[in-house]
């Protein structure tokens, strides 16, 4: 199956073109795509700001290649579009070093798009999708780590219990773990339509009649722990937010809801003022060093989630950088 079948469609892309467009006008400024999948979010704003520089970086191989053809292939000035992107293969929350190894120690806006693209879904051997019978893999990069039939055949109960109940929010996390391991014990699986036959039978009947596929929730937290994106977004959130300079602005798209607190937390600690109540004069050093651009999470409209219906759960952050100093993660 070929990557651009279907098409990539980038989730809110307007707005955070809008939202970011400001802090790229000038000639040289810099972009980093910290997810740059496809390259939709990136290719846009790279058009709307004909003086940027584009850093896009990816865990996933699959996805420079992808970006490289998606900037060649516009209709405009291709070869000038082009110059203007460098790629590097690297997890976002090595976002610092892969900046700075370029030798640029401020960048004037960055962009995460947080969770699984097309890309990931839709190509049966990324053992991703739920809906289908692949291999049981889930890494973004493909090959590097533990792969979820790992996780899935060789963690004990009581741990899988937690990644399930901590990653994917599931209420039955025992009892799903229990019958992972029971199954695992005379035949382990190696297959998404495996596990989703173990979760269904796991699961109470209530749950089965929700309307949510049972193992929604039990793939989404494999996939979390299999590519240790939390942990890497806790790393990467002030480290982007770092290297901004005065005036940069950072917007982030999370598809759930630990994705999105953890977002919510970082920003709205860094336009918050740390200085103990009652003080006359606020020390310099205790003012916020964000301006929010966005009024809590911003939705993307009725009409583009009927035209991208995986556009439903994203949920927009934005701010601006307005003080130096660093902020906390």
């Amino acid at each position: 199956m070929d990557y651009a079948s279907p098409p990539h469609i980038p989730v809110m892309v307007d707005r955070i073109t809008a939202l970011l467009a400001p802090a790229l006008r000038r000639p040289g400024a810099v972009l980093v795509d910290a997810t740059i999948g496809a390259g939709g979010h990136a290719l846009a704003l790279a058009r709307a700001c004909p003086g940027a520089h584009v850093v896009g970086i990816d865990r996933d191989p699959s996805a420079l290649a992808l970006t490289r053809d998606a900037f060649a292939a516009v209709d405009d000035d291709a070869s000038t579009l082009a110059s203007r992107l460098t790629m590097i293969h690297a997890v976002f929350d090595q976002i610092a070093d892969a900046v700075r190894s370029l030798g640029v120690d401020r960048i004037d806006a960055a962009v995460f798009d947080l969770g699984l693209s097309s890309m990931h879904l839709d190509r049966d051997e990324r053992g991703f999708a739920y809906a289908r019978d692949v291999a049981l893999d889930m890494r973004m990069d493909p090959g590097v780590g533990p792969s979820a039939a790992d996780i899935v055949n060789t963690y004990p109960v009581e741990r899988l219990t937690a990644i399930l109940r901590g990653f994917g929010e599931e209420p039955n996390a025992r009892r799903i773990a229990r019958a992972i391991a029971n199954r695992r014990d005379s035949d382990p699986l190696r297959r998404t339509g495996e596990l989703v036959d173990v979760i269904s039978a796991a699961v109470p009947a209530r749950s089965r009649r929700t309307g949510r596929n049972p193992a929604k929730r039990t793939f989404q937290a494999l996939r979390i722990e299999v590519n240790k994106e939390l942990d890497a977004l806790a790393v990467a959130l002030p480290a982007a937010i770092d290297l901004l300079g005065l005036g940069g602005r950072i917007a982030v798209l999370a598809y759930q809801s630990l994705e999105d607190r953890m977002v919510k937390r970082v920003l709205v600690a860094g336009a918050s003022s740390s200085a103990p109540a009652g003080l006359p004069i606020e020390p310099e050093a205790t003012k916020p060093r964000l301006r929010l651009l966005t009024r809590g999470a911003e939705r993307p409209g009725a009409d583009e989630v009927d035209a991208n219906p995986r556009a439903a759960s994203a949920r927009l952050r934005a701010a601006e950088r307005i003080r130096e100093g660093k902020v906390a993660a």
